[in-house]
């Protein structure tokens, strides 16, 4: 019910899209991932399910199997993976990139040209500055098909500046600060300040 879309919309077969949320100009919803030989993939992907009044800007693509909470508004050319969550009234920035397997909780923050490689997890009130990176292999591609990728934790409300990077599988704590531009190698204490 009240449902607005606006040109050249394309929704596929299967794809959830709750009351009153705003498709605009071009977006794709519900597009079934293309895996590589080498990708392992995380079993069936399911349904996109946009909730109530969720927003999906213009020429963004949302995954099928991907979960968007209420309220929560993807921005313009933003690119959404499948079996990703993204809690209610969260903001995914323009031309950002939310890998697979990446949960988002409520109320996040991600700016601009902002990458979330799968696996990573970012709870409720978190901010992420634009074109900051998050990576989940150490090996760049040269590990066992058993290896376990792992990309960063980022806990409640805690602040992460534009073009900072984070490596695989370290936390940043609760209310914790980096500073723009940091390259963050080992875990942040809850409210430390890092630069």
């Amino acid at each position: 019910d009240g449902v607005a879309f606006g040109v050249y919309v394309v929704v596929h077969d299967g794809t959830v899209i709750g009351d009153g949320c705003v498709i605009a100009d071009h977006a794709v919803l519900g597009k079934r991932p293309l895996l590589s030989r080498h990708s392992r993939a995380g079993g069936e992907v399911g349904a996109l399910e946009l909730a109530a009044r969720a927003s999906v800007g213009a020429g963004a693509v949302v995954f099928a199997g991907a979960r968007v909470g209420e309220e929560a508004i993807l921005g313009e050319q933003c690119f959404v993976r499948e079996r990703s969550s993204i809690g209610a009234g969260s903001l995914i920035g323009r031309g950002s990139v939310v890998d697979n397997d990446v949960t988002l909780g409520a109320r996040v923050r991600v700016q601009s040209n902002v990458y979330l490689t799968a696996f990573t997890i970012v709870e409720d009130d978190v901010f992420i500055g634009p074109g900051a990176i998050t990576t989940n292999d150490d090996t760049m591609a040269r590990h066992s098909p058993q290896a376990q990728l792992r990309g960063p934790t980022l806990r409640r409300a805690c602040r992460v500046g534009g073009g900072a990077v984070l490596v695989p599988g370290v936390e940043v704590g609760e209310e914790a600060f980096v500073a723009a531009g940091a390259v963050v190698t080992r875990d942040v204490a809850p409210r430390a300040v890092v630069m």
